[in-house]
């Protein structure tokens, strides 16, 4: 929890409102479609989540190349899209929503499909190198991930039922 609310209110929003697409926890469009913007922003990121399904089951077991190509061909292409949105800031943010969305035996390839996506020119110059840059040495270079189910997964709370 302290993580999540380490995160900019921006990013805190677009994690819940991918973790209500990816995780099909509510109907979006409902609960985050504010504007006909948002609501075309939330139609295109269910196109942009639609393999999600098949790629957590394509998650590398054994670490052989093929299972590896595979998979970060497609989470690459996911992720591309949630970072040309600038909603997320910094690998935290990232690695925070991927853990969730894709299952914690995802966790040693998130550093390298971040990397890959965030290198794009899909991805605006400024924003690339600010995504680049938050990337820590000690997250670019951990020798071991820890593969416990995170436990906390943020939800969308009225303001009438926060006061």
């Amino acid at each position: 929890m302290r993580e999540f609310a380490s995160f900019a209110p921006c990013e805190q929003r677009y994690i819940k409102r991918s973790l209500d697409i990816g995780l099909a926890r509510c109907d979006a469009f409902k609960l985050w479609g504010r504007s006909e913007g948002e609501n075309t922003a939330i139609r295109r990121q269910y196109v942009a989540y639609q393999d999600l399904k098949a790629l957590r089951d394509l998650v590398p077991q054994d670490g052989t190349i093929g299972e590896v190509e595979r998979f970060i061909g497609k989470a690459v292409r996911m992720a591309v899209f949630d970072l040309e949105q600038e909603r997320i800031a910094s690998f935290s943010a990232f690695r925070f929503l991927y853990e969730r969305l894709l299952g914690p035996e995802a966790r040693p390839y998130l550093p390298g499909i971040f990397c890959a996506a965030a290198a794009l020119p899909l991805v605006r110059p400024l924003h690339r190198k600010a995504l680049l840059q938050s990337l820590s040495e000690a997250a670019a270079t951990a020798p071991a991930w820890s593969d416990a189910k995170p436990n906390f997964y943020p939800e969308f709370i009225e303001d009438v039922e926060a006061a």
